[in-house]
């Protein structure tokens, strides 16, 4: 599965959640870290609501339709890696969380 975590610079919450991330083990995803201050779209959609956190959708390899994002709820800044990767692992399709 694929992640995506919108943030900016100097957010000490994006920062966190990035780094609770990062330290999960038993889950198998790909984390790409966004910067807002990058692209005017993701400034305008996210500049109050950082950090947030996606798991990208990716429809059926023979489908035309393009992957699409789904943002997930945004962890407690108090919650442990265990936590975060205890709520990640709701999102996770059955066959990807090994």
């Amino acid at each position: 599965m694929r992640l995506i975590l919108y943030g900016k610079p100097d957010c000490h919450l994006c920062e966190g959640l990035q780094e609770k991330i990062e330290q999960i083990r038993d889950l198998n995803f790909e984390l790409e870290v966004r910067d807002i201050t990058t692209q005017a779209d993701w400034f305008a959609a996210y500049q109050y609501e950082i950090p947030v956190l996606c798991r990208v959708m990716t429809p059926d390899p023979d489908s035309e339709i393009a992957p699409k994002e789904e943002p997930l709820p945004r962890p407690s800044p108090r919650a442990s890696v265990q936590q975060v990767q205890q709520m990640l692992q709701q999102y996770f399709p059955k066959n990807d969380s090994q």
